[in-house]
């Protein structure tokens, strides 16, 4: 059956404060136990970090100048974590998106998987007359021909068949601590942002708005609850206070 032709699956959509990635992290684990359990939906995680040097799972020695002298230098922390790729920034201004996916429903496998993120990106980009694209084995969006520069980095984990971590879209960060690392292991990697193309920063929420449309579109979804992460956690953490009946979470209140 053509993409086009299937029903629309159930997603929910949180958009979240900027969050410390700890936070974020522990997040994703709890809506991925869930997603597992198929105790609720697909969900998309849209957010901002605090400045943060994340280490993926292939991260070199070439690639950065260790943690002590890179938090000593920069004066930003940095997280090892469990998703794939090299060692990357975030901060604020960029845009940060975790899917909480059953895989074997949307993409063959991995590699199409990415390849679908960057579409999302993709297709963002070009409502604001920005034309990215890929690199062979070089996941993540790319601007510019000769010398291209990476507006957009992506580094996932699948874990029970359900996909973590995600993509970072350069909305309007300081680029500058990028210069402490080889972004994404990549030599001679240059990085730039959607506001030093614009000359000019486009607002976070329509970004956000823009890219959770394109994200629905490509993965034929429809998004059936907005909430954010306190209520999400509220519904699957045990209160400590006299017995109640629990409030459904969003998979369960017949919203699919």
């Amino acid at each position: 059956m053509p993409a086009s032709a299937q029903p629309l699956r159930a997603g929910v959509l949180m958009r979240c404060e900027p969050l410390p990635y700890e936070v974020a992290w522990s997040l994703q684990r709890a809506c991925r136990t869930e997603r597992a359990a198929d105790r609720c939906d697909d969900l998309l995680l849209l957010l901002e970090h605090p400045p943060v040097f994340t280490v993926g799972r292939t991260t070199q020695d070439q690639h950065w100048p260790g943690e002590h002298r890179l938090t000593q230098e920069s004066g930003i922390p940095v997280i090892r974590t469990e998703r794939g790729g090299s060692i990357t920034y975030h901060g604020p201004g960029q845009l940060i998106g975790y899917p909480v996916l059953r895989l074997s429903e949307f993409c063959a496998g991995p590699k199409a998987y990415v390849h679908r993120l960057e579409d999302v990106i993709i297709s963002t980009l070009a409502e604001w007359g920005i034309a990215g694209h890929r690199r062979e084995r070089l996941p993540g969006v790319w601007v510019g021909g000769d010398h291209p520069s990476k507006i957009a980095s992506i580094g996932v984990r699948i874990s029970h068949g359900v996909t973590t971590h995600g993509f970072a879209l350069n909305v309007c960060p300081d680029l500058a601590p990028f210069s402490y690392i080889v972004p994404c292991g990549i030599a001679d990697c240059r990085v730039t942002s959607m506001a030093t193309l614009l000359g000019d920063a486009p607002e976070m929420s329509t970004v956000q708005e823009r890219l959770a449309a394109n994200f629905a579109e490509r993965f034929h979804l429809t998004w059936t609850a907005h909430i954010g992460p306190e209520r999400f956690m509220a519904l699957i953490t045990p209160s400590t206070a006299a017995p109640q009946e629990p409030e459904p979470l969003p998979h369960q209140q017949g919203v699919t």
